[in-house]
């Protein structure tokens, strides 16, 4: 996580195109992204530790090098997850991180299953995703979440996962205002995981047929942004930060604020800089569905702005484009831009996603 961070930082520098949109706004971003590698990313890395201890613990072979993996090479998945902590008091930033930290690294560890375990079959994938929606519910009864497969014992490790962010977000004063909320992310999640994992033109023959049935609602959406949209964790994530920061009364307004626009814009984001390896294992990629390049910048500031106007409706709106921009400097920075040879494109989606500035 580090190096990769250390690796972003000296981009950004280098570039004037990337130093252009860090100090759009003055000095603040800067400050904002001070603040946050000082006071949160430790923050991050001790409940990573923690989680990882139990990891170490799986006895099945597979299933421990698929949590380890997620944990080595999605460890910035959970950083990002946590920006918002910045702009919070250090004991409610502890207690945001202590709810991203374990339910990341759900996200990330079923989609480990999911892409890289030989024996984990279609039908298994809500059952897996089952965590997911049990996780955003205090409430939920534990499940067998590997039912149907992946074969062998994980220790307790995704039921240690699920009942660390069902405790932690029972502490949270009004957590259940968010359950409607959690429960409708969780359930489009659920299904993005579901019919993109499937087998090439049989997903995107699903994705579709998903998408028609939720037209009327997203229609300023293709089928594909739709989908991407619904694979983001930040519907849940902005909410939660809202009602932690002293908002309850605008969660609602934050979901709606992040779903479809911001979120569609994380996971465009994170298909961008992963196009090789996903070409390599035939993973669904969610860029490569735009005729062109220019299509794709220019789905890129649409979206952007929409996500821009929807923040300015939240308190703090000033918070929110820093995300904005950070994730996007953080993504169109990364090493594996460079590696694939994308950095031209990568500034020209840069300048797209910075037009819009709250």
């Amino acid at each position: 996580m580090l190096d990769e961070i250390r690796a972003v930082a000296r981009g950004v520098l280098c570039s004037p195109t990337r130093l252009r949109l860090l100090f759009a706004d003055g000095p603040a971003t800067p400050w904002y992204l001070a603040a946050f590698l000082r006071r949160v990313l430790p923050l991050v890395r001790t409940q990573l530790a923690q989680i990882e201890q139990h990891a170490q613990r799986i006895p099945d072979g597979r299933l421990r090098t698929q949590a380890l993996a997620s944990l080595h090479h999605k460890a910035f998945h959970v950083a990002g997850g946590a920006i918002l902590a910045t702009f919070l008091p250090a004991s409610q930033a502890r207690e945001y991180v202590g709810v991203i930290a374990p339910l990341e690294t759900i996200y990330d560890y079923l989609d480990n299953l999911c892409d890289r375990h030989p024996e984990v079959a279609a039908q298994a994938y809500p059952v897996l995703h089952q965590a997911i929606i049990d996780a955003l519910d205090p409430d939920a009864p534990l499940h067998d979440y590997q039912a149907l497969g992946p074969p062998g014992d994980d220790g307790g490790y995704l039921a240690y996962l699920v009942t660390c962010v069902q405790d932690r977000l029972r502490q949270i004063p009004g957590h259940a205002s968010l359950r409607p909320i959690f429960a409708e992310a969780a359930t489009f999640y659920v299904r993005m995981q579901t019919v993109a994992h499937l087998a090439p033109g049989e997903r995107e023959s699903a994705c579709r047929r998903w998408y028609e049935a939720h037209r009327e609602r997203f229609a300023h959406l293709t089928w594909f942004e739709f989908a991407a949209a619904s694979g983001s964790q930040w519907q849940v994530y902005a909410p939660l930060y809202l009602a932690m920061s002293g908002h309850p009364e605008c969660a609602n307004d934050g979901y709606n604020a992040y779903f479809p626009d911001a979120g569609a814009i994380h996971v465009l984001l994170d298909s961008f800089i992963d196009q090789r390896e996903d070409r390599e294992h035939d993973d669904f990629n969610f860029t490569t569905c735009y005729p062109d390049a220019a299509t794709l910048r220019t789905r890129m500031a649409v979206l952007a702005e929409r996500a821009t106007q929807a923040f300015a409706h939240l308190p703090h709106p000033q918070e929110h484009g820093f995300l904005l921009r950070i994730m996007a400097l953080f993504y169109l920075t990364h090493p594996k831009v460079r590696a694939q040879h994308l950095d031209a494109q990568a500034k020209s989606l840069l300048k797209a996603i910075g037009g819009g500035r709250p």
